[in-house]
């Protein structure tokens, strides 16, 4: 944790003379891109998995139509499909999985008084008029809803909530125009649900960003706007 530390105050040291007091944050957030950078390539791969996915839908509803008596039978036929093919329906969680390691260096970083024997700096640090170690708790009980603090978790609330409801009339879209449920998900046991639901996991991150320390939320706040836009990209 102390080498997180570290590359976080030399990036805010690196990125003061233009961000001046939200140096920190500005690291935070270059951190987070750093991070999106390096698992990028499996997000290309999970956009190539979901246009293959896509490719299989005729053969996946001539299978649900052949077995549609015998749901085992009918399981396997996909999976049999999606092995032949090389297509793992679950490729699109591997992006997600492998960032939260970060996300809990960061949460544990901006949560601890001590770091490598000495105190931690980083908790001195703000965006704007909130710390970077605060939570949404702290500055309801210090200013308010409408406080200057809390004015900042307003804003971080207002692009997640956006984000969100652009995850979801987009998701209405692609499924509207392909005019069926997606592929395999009536076939492999939850994943349609487990499918339909993705959209809406971005405004489970609203909770998130209420309850962790301001750093870790600028965090999550930051990776899932970088989702949104390269699912954009990536889809075309």
């Amino acid at each position: 944790m102390s080498v997180l530390a570290t590359l976080v105050e030399q990036l805010a040291d690196l990125l003061q003379p233009l961000f001046h007091a939200c140096a920190a944050a500005a690291a935070v957030v270059l951190c987070t891109a750093l991070v999106r950078l390096l698992v990028h390539p499996l997000s290309r791969a999970a956009a190539r998995g979901a246009k293959a996915t896509a490719a299989l839908r005729p053969q996946v509803a001539a299978l649900r139509e052949r077995h549609a008596k015998n749901p085992e039978k009918l399981r396997e036929a996909v999976l049999e499909l999606y092995t032949r093919e090389k297509v793992s329906p679950l490729s699109g969680f591997l992006p997600t999985l492998l960032q939260l390691p970060a996300f809990f260096l960061l949460y544990h970083l901006f949560s601890t008084r001590r770091v490598g024997g000495g105190s931690n700096g980083l908790l001195e640090h703000h965006l704007f008029a909130a710390p970077l170690g605060g939570r949404w708790a702290d500055a309801l009980a210090h200013g308010g809803l409408f406080g200057p603090t809390g004015l900042v978790y307003l804003c971080l609330f207002a692009v997640v909530a956006a984000v969100a409801a652009w995850n979801v009339v987009r998701a209405r879209r692609l499924t509207a125009a392909l005019g069926q449920a997606p592929a395999g998900g009536d076939a492999l046991p939850g994943l349609g649900a487990v499918t339909k639901a993705l959209p809406f996991l971005s405004f489970v991150t609203l909770a998130t960003v209420a309850v962790v320390p301001l750093a870790a939320a600028l965090y999550v706040v930051t990776s899932t706007t970088w989702s949104a836009v390269e699912r954009v990209v990536l889809q075309r």
